[in-house]
């Protein structure tokens, strides 16, 4: 009689919620009045006996103010439903372990609230209660809201059949932070299975943030429709997509981190059965790491898609970035008028066979590839994810790929090798900054080459021990194998004021002899001068332009396929620099040039040691080149002089110049009509000059104009040490 008395009080409790004790648990020794630990709005009961609880079990429905107990070890056994007014708090800490397969999940109704008080070391955690976890073993958290979606008002949750939508964008359905949902997604129908987090017309007052899904049997996390806003969000090895959104949801998702997909890493829709459906999906998304791999792509644009704007994207080992279905009509229509864009997009480690999407209409543009740190820390796990997630790597990836178009402000990092696999263009106002010790690797041929456009700025900050190495990325690198950089700026030149660089088709040139394009300062630039077209190769380094307030100082062009450096007009100053088998000129100067030159070093030169002219068009251009060259070294064998003065040539003084080892000093053409005539007026001076070890049928010069004396021989130390490397290039140079 006792036995069916207390049975009779057990189904009483759960007419509204079932929590009951484990047979287990031991007895309290303090007293109590009532019978039950913790008291009755924790819905356990512990039977007259007075026990406390150290485990129990959930399931029923919660239509008052529940609290959990963080040190009580819950079973979920079935559903578990907080109904219209009721409120669900989960302290720090709880643990909820399912059991129940696919009747096992917790629901939020529209109306009722959830409170989800996880913190950053001690995170509430829903997972599965087998002895060997695996995805699918139970259901997932659904929530459901008041706020708008393109379902209608009235539509019903894929799971847990619960009516959802409205219109209170503002809808308030409590708050989830700092939770980890483990192997859910049990499948309920053949076409329908749980997610991690099912969010439903889930309205803008609901705070969701700091959530992972961990190996989950269908999507990791999944927006229906609604307002709310989602962040710091982490998906990892899910079943099917990692983080979906779909039907009108108008939200922001920021933070996302999202690894292994068995299909795609985001999936974004409108409508599946509508792709016009309204409202339509409109998603900014900002600060977002895909890592692959993924069979579907790292976003997949689907179902009508709709209005994204996404915005620092870091994608790594992925053969497919944007996917879009050739037959969804709708989403077509919606590329073609701009409502996909996609800026900062940086991929990286690219599986084979990669395409930057399989979308084949007119607008190819709508991702602008950049360098971005995605979530936080480009592939590797996010510094914000630790303590409170699980599976994540923090070692990330070694090797990030370079494309695209820098148009804020970029940093580099040292510890990072960089795979330059197309143009990578600091547009105006942007700023690249790029550490000592940092490599980048070319592999995209002609395509691949750094430029900085006027109005922008680079930071090269390489240190004597420790360069910024720009190089080919192939096995055996040789010379042409990838662009160079280029940097162009607003200083005057004998171009004029809107010319166009001549690799890069960048504009250059201006008014402002002081203009500022960053700093470069140990710098080594490898195997350079692809050849961009019959007339037109890159060199190591090419300034159009630029401005005497730009700092351009420990520089070396080695196994250039072109020229090493040159610079075509501007005000820039050039100190400490290294060209060493060049295949064409060494070091050039030209179009207007009004700098100064002090300690070059010059070896291995095909061509000229260096080339100065005036304007190839017209020798008599200006403004007139007009150079400062002091503590030159130029050694041989040179084929077209150590300085050939050309093309008009200029106003050039040049002090301190050792030469070693070449048969002609200074070339001058004999059709030169403006440089001869500057030479008779006495435009070119040279002092100091001193020529050594001279190869076979040395002459001093091809001039054989009236004025001989221009050439004042002397004893120089040249760049320093005569022929030998000076000793400022210990450290950085290479091949001297």
């Amino acid at each position: 009689m006792k036995k069916q008395i207390f049975a009779l009080m057990i189904m009483a409790v759960t007419l509204s919620l079932v929590v009951s004790c484990g047979e287990d648990d031991p007895v309290q020794t303090s007293s109590c009045s009532d019978g039950i630990q913790n008291g009755d709005e924790t819905g356990v009961d512990c039977g007259g006996s007075c026990q406390p609880c150290s485990s129990a079990e959930l399931s029923g429905e919660i239509s008052s103010e529940v609290t959990l107990d963080a040190s009580i070890a819950y079973k979920l056994t079935g559903s578990y439903v907080v109904k219209e007014g009721g409120i669900l708090n989960i302290p720090a800490g709880t643990k909820i372990e399912a059991t129940g397969g696919t009747s096992a999940y917790i629901a939020v109704a529209q109306g009722g609230k959830i409170f989800v008080n996880g913190n950053s070391g001690n995170p509430v955690v829903m997972t599965s209660g087998a002895d060997t976890p695996a995805a699918k073993d139970w259901g997932g958290l659904v929530v459901c809201g008041k706020a708008p979606t393109n379902k209608g008002e009235t539509a019903t949750s894929e799971v847990a059949g619960l009516a959802y939508g409205g219109n209170e964008t503002a809808d308030n359905s409590g708050s989830i932070r700092y939770l980890r949902i483990e192997y859910t997604g049990a499948t309920f129908s053949n076409s329908k299975e749980f997610n991690g987090l099912s969010l439903f017309g889930v309205g803008s007052g609901t705070t969701v943030e700091y959530v992972q899904s961990f190996e989950g049997g269908d999507d990791g996390i999944e927006f229906f429709g609604g307002t709310v806003n989602g962040k710091y969000l982490v998906s990892t090895n899910s079943g099917d997509d990692s983080i979906d959104f779909a039907d009108g949801w108008a939200g922001t998702g920021e933070y996302w981190y999202i690894s292994g997909s068995a299909k795609a890493g985001i999936e974004g829709s409108n409508n599946g059965d509508n792709g016009d459906a309204t409202p339509v999906t409109n998603a900014t998304l900002k600060n977002v790491t895909v890592v692959g791999p993924v069979t579907e792509g790292a976003l997949y644009y689907k179902e009508g898609g709709g209005s994204f704007n996404i915005d620092n994207f870091y994608i790594s080992g992925v053969d497919l970035g944007v996917k879009v279905k050739s037959t969804d009509a709708e989403a077509g229509v919606r590329i073609e008028n701009g409502n996909l864009v996609m800026t900062n997009v940086q991929f990286a480690e690219n599986a084979t066979g990669f395409e930057l999407t399989d979308y084949t209409g007119a607008n190819q543009s709508f991702i602008q590839q950049g360098v971005t740190s995605g979530a936080g820390n480009g592939a590797a796990a996010p510094d914000w994810a630790a303590g409170w997630t699980r599976g994540l790597s923090n070692s990330g990836v070694s090797r990030e790929n370079l494309a695209g178009e820098v148009t804020g402000d970029v940093t580099l990092q040292a510890d990072i090798e960089y795979i330059l696999t197309g143009s990578f263009v600091v547009k105006a106002g942007g700023k690249l900054t790029i550490p000592a010790g940092t490599t980048i690797k070319a592999t995209g041929g002609t395509s691949a080459y750094i430029a900085v456009e006027k109005g922008a700025q680079i930071f090269i900050n390489g240190e004597a021990n420790n360069p910024v190495v720009m190089t080919s990325g192939a096995d055996t690198p040789a010379a042409k194998d990838w662009g160079g950089l280029v940097i162009c700026g607003e200083a005057p030149t004998n171009k004029g004021n809107t010319a166009t660089s001549e690799v890069a088709g960048l504009t250059y040139g201006g008014s402002n002899a002081a203009d500022n394009s960053g700093s470069v300062r140990y710098l080594r630039v490898e195997y350079t001068g692809a050849t961009f077209s019959n007339s037109k190769e890159f060199n190591g380094v090419s300034l159009f332009g630029v401005g005497s307030g730009t700092t351009f100082e420990y520089v070396q062009s080695f196994e250039g396929g072109d020229d090493g450096i040159e610079f075509f007009g501007g005000a820039v100053n050039g100190k400490y620099l290294v060209s060493t088998n060049s295949g064409d000129d060494s070091i050039d100067f030209a179009d207007g040039w009004a700098g100064t030159g002090e300690y070059w070093y010059i070896s291995g030169s095909a061509k000229a040691g260096i080339e100065g002219s005036n304007n190839g068009d017209n020798g008599d251009a200006t403004p007139v080149t007009s150079a400062t060259l002091k503590n030159i070294t130029v050694v041989g064998p040179v084929t077209e002089g150590a300085l050939y003065y050309k093309e008009g040539g200029g106003n050039f003084t040049i002090d301190n110049f050792y030469i070693s080892g070449v048969n002609l000093g200074v070339r001058v053409k004999s059709d030169d009509a403006e440089a001869g005539v500057r030479i008779e007026n006495g435009d070119l001076v040279m002092t100091n000059i001193q020529f050594a070890n001279n190869a076979s049928g040395f002459e001093k010069t091809n001039y054989t104009g009236a004025n001989q004396s221009f050439i004042s021989e002397g004893t120089a130390t040249g760049a320093g040490n005569g022929a030998d490397a000076p000793t400022w290039a210990n450290g950085w140079t290479k091949g001297i």
